[in-house]
């Protein structure tokens, strides 16, 4: 057997109650590798555009890679694929923690899901074992209580991966939470509601396997020799989180402020900071699964307004959309926010965006004091943005339940002047950097396959601080030029792809470790002889592969646009303050360069290459 793969994938079908094994051949694995690819090529093959995201035969898929539970760095992931109710196209979803490798290590590299449970029910693996459990009595609990719950009928040791009230009543921007209290989550595209939809409250692991590499001194030498230079190149990541940037976020014209409008906040990123953090609310440091770097926070406060706060603490991507996006400045209100989101199992990101698209259509009068549940939705408003969350995580009846369909449908609903302010593509709400402060931005969410994505190539990085001199640039790339974009995006996406299939931590980048490395990573797991270029390909092979998928649900270059916000809107203040993403003219580089079409679909010469030719049958 190859090394770094536990070998089997458990096979699920809900509807029937059956369980069964199934092992990926080498040939199918030296080709998708694991991960977002493998997941992604089993969702291709078994999902066509007749199968909506809430139907019985939509797949939920959750993987793991090669080098997940190995000595890897980093290397504490895992992927959910599924086709996304938030976007009806591909969709995935990552976290971290210790959910991936306790799988890993009770056996299976993923589970496969299809149908529905008749009533709700939770899955219990250990070892080698796998028993479907009833879940009625877990049903309307928060995601923490449910961790213990099943914990408590379980194993006190087990990881468990769990879904709140918000998914269970299928809001589109639920995600799913795993490791308790520490809050990690795969919350975008909505897949928690995939996972309600199917009545699977719960995936509970428990494992003592180890799994075997194929040369563990190379790898032990390799990590041995790294570690030191990681740690200290990622010691701000280490000391401040995420969140450590902020106010550079803020000074460079990245951060979203009042729903993507104005372009400096300068008191108010200096609030939020993960600097301010440590001095205040900050109570430990989390690690995830293999993690040497530590960039997760823990927090403990108890406050008059807010209550009792322990356990996960927000990133930045939390505290730049709750926070900035909705202009609050109060660093409690937004931990206590993030933890009210992480409870009901709701996309942080997502939940800002439509908050803070509900803040300006009230602004607009296009939502009325009554219709918002007496709600005064407005900027700053800490008592809103609570409220709303909670209505948003409990699906009340009226705007609770719509901002939970994302801001998309939000729009389509309320009508007006709001599809000005939508911020979305392709449906999926954007996250906390803004294409207007780093142009390679604009393109990756414009042609991200899963919509609005900054880690689908996390090209700002190489635009920022960053080099990729193994892939062509030794040096950190000009932010506002359109030289090169096309190619840096290209790869950068190509790249993340390989990220996410072996299931590295792309923060592991901050330490300096190369895609060449994890080329010597990946043969010292599996035994194989992949060179950079061929690593570079199987990255190239999966991306194409999901572009496939949504060519096939029918995106073409008519989708790959941004909101009108982002395209005809300056900042005007901050350090992008004119700045706009040419995107009509970086769109037609980069479909050249990929090999693509001008409507952007995969070229015959491109799909030969690529060894796709079976999935472009349908062209």
């Amino acid at each position: 057997m190859t090394g770094g793969y536990a070998g089997e994938i458990l096979r699920i079908d809900l509807s029937k109650r059956k369980i069964h094994q199934w092992r990926a051949d080498e040939s199918l694995l030296r080709k998708f590798i694991g991960g977002s690819g493998l997941a992604a090529k089993i969702l291709f093959d078994e999902t066509g555009p007749s199968v909506d995201p809430f139907d019985p035969e939509n797949l939920l898929i959750f993987m793991t890679g090669p080098v997940t539970a190995t000595r890897v760095p980093l290397s504490g992931r895992y992927q959910v694929v599924s086709k996304s109710p938030l976007t009806g196209i591909y969709g995935e979803s990552d976290s971290g923690g210790s959910w991936g490798p306790e799988l890993k290590k009770a056996g299976f590299d993923g589970i496969v899901i299809s149908g529905r449970a008749s009533k709700p029910v939770y899955l219990w693996i250990s070892d080698g074992h796998t028993e479907l459990k009833d879940a009625d009595h877990l049903w309307g609990m928060d995601t923490y209580e449910t961790d213990q719950a099943v914990k408590d009928e379980t194993d006190e040791n087990a990881v468990v991966s769990c879904i709140g009230p918000a998914g269970e009543k299928l809001a589109r921007i639920a995600g799913i939470i795993n490791d308790g209290k520490h809050g990690r989550a795969a919350a975008r595209c909505g897949l928690g509601a995939v996972m309600g939809s199917k009545r699977l409250k719960a995936i509970a692991v428990r494992g003592a396997g180890r799994i075997e590499v194929a040369d563990p001194e190379a790898l032990e030498d390799s990590v041995k020799e790294l570690a030191p230079s990681i740690i200290k190149n990622a010691r701000n990541m280490h000391d401040y989180g995420t969140s450590g940037g902020m106010t550079t976020i803020e000074y460079l014209g990245d951060l979203p402020i009042r729903n993507w409008l104005l372009g400096s906040w300068e008191e108010g990123a200096e609030k939020l900071s993960g600097q301010t953090m440590a001095k205040t609310i900050l109570s430990g440091r989390y690690y995830c699964s293999g993690c040497i770097i530590g960039c997760g926070r823990e927090v403990s406060f108890e406050d008059e307004r807010y209550g009792r706060v322990e356990g996960a603490g927000p990133e930045y991507e939390t505290l730049a959309m709750l926070g900035a996006n909705c202009l609050v400045d109060d660093l409690k209100a937004v931990a206590k926010a993030n933890e009210l989101c992480n409870r009901y199992g709701l996309d942080t990101i997502s939940t800002g965006a439509v908050i803070a698209f509900a803040m300006e259509a009230y602004e607009y009068g296009l939502i009325s004091y009554e219709e918002a549940g007496e709600i005064r939705l407005t900027w700053g408003n800490v008592d809103a943005l609570l409220s709303m969350i909670e209505k948003i995580g409990k699906r009340e009846e009226g705007l609770g339940w719509l901002l939970g369909e994302g801001v998309k449908r939000a729009s389509e609903k309320i009508g007006g002047v709001s599809a000005e302010f939508a911020i979305h593509v392709k449906g999926l709400e954007l996250p906390a950097h803004d294409p207007r402060a780093y142009y390679s931005q604009g393109l990756s969410y414009a042609t991200s396959n899963r919509g609005a994505c900054h880690l689908q190539s996390l090209s700002h990085i190489f635009e920022r601080s960053v080099t990729l001199p193994d892939l062509g640039f030794p040096e950190v790339q000009e932010r506002l030029s359109l030289n090169r974009k096309d190619e840096l995006v290209t790869k950068a996406q190509n790249l993340m792809c390989m990220f996410d299939s072996l299931k590295v931590c792309k923060f592991i980048m901050f330490g300096g470790v190369k895609p060449s490395t994890l080329v010597e990573w990946l043969n010292m797991v599996t035994g194989w002889d992949v060179t950079l270029e061929e690593f570079m390909r199987i990255g190239e092979r999966i991306f194409n592969l999901k572009r496939l998928y949504n060519v096939r649900e029918g995106i073409s270059r008519k989708d790959d646009v941004l909101p009108p916000r982002i395209l005809v809107h300056k900042r005007g203040k901050g350090g992008s303050a004119d700045s706009l993403p040419p995107l009509g003219e970086m769109l037609s580089r980069y479909y050249r360069y990929r090999g693509w079409n001008e409507l952007g679909i995969p070229s015959k010469e491109k799909i030969k290459e690529l060894e796709l030719e079976e999935e472009a049958k349908f062209l």
